[in-house]
């Protein structure tokens, strides 16, 4: 997992919703136990969510097929999207280490760039 941006304070969003007090009061000694703060576990959340985490895809697919969030259709054309796209990445994606050596190559016959 990447590593969890700051915002820019003048950049920045809130990201809010509303729960029951017991609900939060349990969310604040399970962070505390588990030596986390809000931000670092809600960060942490949304940015597996964005990378695809596979364990963070998993419940999401759990959940929506557990509350009918989505039809089954729906569900298979983004599971296959998703199969497709990491079909894609595997065969064509370079890592970070082939791009910098691109750019090492480019540098070295551009200078000028």
């Amino acid at each position: 997992m990447k590593s969890i941006p700051v915002p820019d304070p003048e950049t920045r969003k809130k990201i809010m919703f509303y729960d029951t007090d017991g609900r939060h009061a349990e969310l604040k000694i399970k962070l505390q136990y588990e030596g986390l703060t809000q931000t670092e576990f809600f960060r942490a959340l949304v940015g597996g969510f964005l990378e695809e985490d596979p364990s963070i895809v998993e419940f999401v697919e759990e959940y929506k097929e557990k509350k009918g969030t989505q039809s089954k259709r729906q569900r298979k054309i983004i599971a296959d999207d998703r199969a497709t796209a990491k079909e894609v990445d595997k065969n064509y994606a370079l890592d970070d280490n082939e791009l910098s050596d691109i750019f090492d190559i480019i540098q070295k016959e551009h200078p000028e760039l």
